[in-house]
């Protein structure tokens, strides 16, 4: 008897294991799948012209250089779309988050129209492509003189991340124990008081989670802000990145390699200085509760 379960014991190690190597065999080859593009960009942006041209590319540059960004900054004006792509993804992901925190406090506490409506919403705002809300959006916005600013732009992301944050937050809202609500109100608090000074401190992991993402989500737009802007000095990084391809189509490969790796920095560095935060606050609101 001890011998048939020592067995089937044995046996069940076995295959857990095996199960745990593929797993992470498959997370491996993932990982390298995501990670092709953006080593070759960086070996791309170092490469010389010369090395660029070669019939047999290699992954680390040979002879590597610096010209490609000099190039990249004397050809157009990357500093200045930097500022106006900053400035609207972070004030999208700010105002984003302000307006979806109470709207997902109330979305996941008050079960009934209101939350299937806004869940309705989240789920239609997400079916829609661009392509279809361009035309009615850009009357829209020039019946507001907002055409070619960068305050509608913003307002553009702004409601296209908010249905997305809105279901992000609803969540964490969720997750928060009512019995904390509960003795709020029992100290006199009123609904304001309970969200600000109790549930919003427990949402600060998922409120920076979400404006992470309405940030990278501005940061990296391009359809919008290709049709919505057209003064070059209104111009975010990802319409300017475009400036590098020539009239026929041909990509001027060296500085384009070296801009669209300085324009995907901010993102990875805002993720590796914000995942610390989110863990923190993730263990507070653990040991708050």
């Amino acid at each position: 008897m001890n011998r048939g379960v020592s067995a089937r014991e044995s046996t069940a190690l076995r295959t857990g294991r095996a199960a745990r190597t593929g797993q992470y065999l498959a997370l491996l080859a993932y990982l390298v799948f995501l990670a092709f593009p953006f080593v070759w960009l960086i070996s791309t942006a170092f490469k010389p012209a010369r090395e660029l041209g070669s019939l047999h590319p290699t992954w680390i540059p040979e002879n590597p250089t610096l010209d490609n960004f000099r190039q990249a900054f004397d050809e157009q004006p990357l500093l200045q779309a930097a500022g106006n792509s900053l400035v609207a993804a972070v004030s999208a992901a700010l105002i984003a988050v302000v307006i979806a925190t109470p709207m997902a406090y109330v979305m996941a506490r008050h079960r009934g129209r209101l939350a299937t409506a806004a869940t309705g919403w989240v789920v239609v705002s997400q079916a829609f492509p661009f392509v279809l809300v361009i035309i009615p959006l850009f009357l829209i916005l020039k019946n507001l003189h907002l055409i070619n600013t960068l305050w509608g732009l913003i307002l553009v992301y702004v409601v296209w991340s908010l249905p997305f944050a809105l279901w992000m937050l609803a969540g964490y809202v969720r997750a928060v124990p009512t019995e904390l609500e509960e003795a709020a109100a029992v100290d006199g608090a009123g609904r304001v008081r309970t969200l600000v000074s109790v549930v919003a401190p427990l949402l600060a992991p998922g409120i920076v989670a979400t404006a992470l993402f309405a940030f990278i989500t501005a940061w990296n737009e391009f359809f919008f802000a290709l049709v919505l802007l057209k003064t070059p000095e209104k111009q975010t990084l990802p319409v300017v990145l475009t400036h590098f391809l020539g009239a026929e189509g041909v990509a001027d490969l060296g500085p384009l390699a070296a801009a669209a790796f300085l324009a995907t920095l901010p993102s990875l560095v805002l993720f590796a200085f914000i995942q610390r935060r989110i863990t923190g606050g993730m263990t507070a609101g653990a040991v708050k509760h």
